[in-house]
């Protein structure tokens, strides 16, 4: 007869404009020359961590403009759209691609075992003097970004791979722009 205690909300930590800034500027700025380009996917796709270090070429389709992940937590395919300065930076980097690996982020001492990113990615953020976040929250970014511009629920859940919309609510109140507009248009 004892009552559970209450579950915490999912976290929902993601970079505010300032943020984003002085993080890409960071991650630009990085020794790590590949670190700014896997930030910016994985902001632009909100593709998880290992879906953007664990990346391939051949999931990778300039012509139609998507990246297809095919290694992902509920082990389902996900295409998504690669648009704008990702597909520039990533296209730009298809150019110097390491010969005997299909990885986008191979390591530098075997190309046939992905980089790892965590020592470059903890430096950018004490530089830009970012606290609080993960990898993951880049995922939540995107997220947020497309709530706040008005992206359905529906399509935000598709682009991350949500088998359920609850999983995406946790975004919707960061948007509160269609409501007033829903009840304006009724009105």
């Amino acid at each position: 007869k004892i009552s559970k205690l209450k579950e915490p909300r999912g976290r929902v930590r993601y970079l505010n404009i300032e943020e984003r800034e002085r993080l890409l500027v960071a991650c630009k700025d990085s020794t790590n020359n590949h670190l700014y380009l896997a930030v910016v996917l994985a902001l632009s796709t909100g593709a998880r961590q290992q879906e953007i270090w664990d990346l391939r070429w051949s999931n990778v389709n300039f012509e139609t403009g998507f990246i297809t992940f095919t290694e992902t937590k509920n082990n389902e395919f996900r295409s998504v759209p690669l648009e704008w300065h990702a597909r520039e930076l990533l296209l730009g980097h298809s150019k110097i691609r390491r010969i005997g690996s299909d990885l986008v982020f191979p390591s530098k001492k075997n190309p046939v075992v992905r980089h790892d990113f965590r020592d470059p990615w903890n430096k950018a953020l004490v530089v830009a003097e970012v606290e609080d976040f993960r990898w993951h929250d880049l995922r939540h970014s995107c997220a947020s970004y497309l709530a706040i511009n008005g992206v359905p629920m529906l399509t935000i859940a598709e682009i991350l791979g949500h088998k359920t919309l609850s999983m995406v609510q946790r975004y919707t109140h960061l948007s509160t722009e269609h409501l007033k507009e829903a009840v304006s248009d009724m009105n």
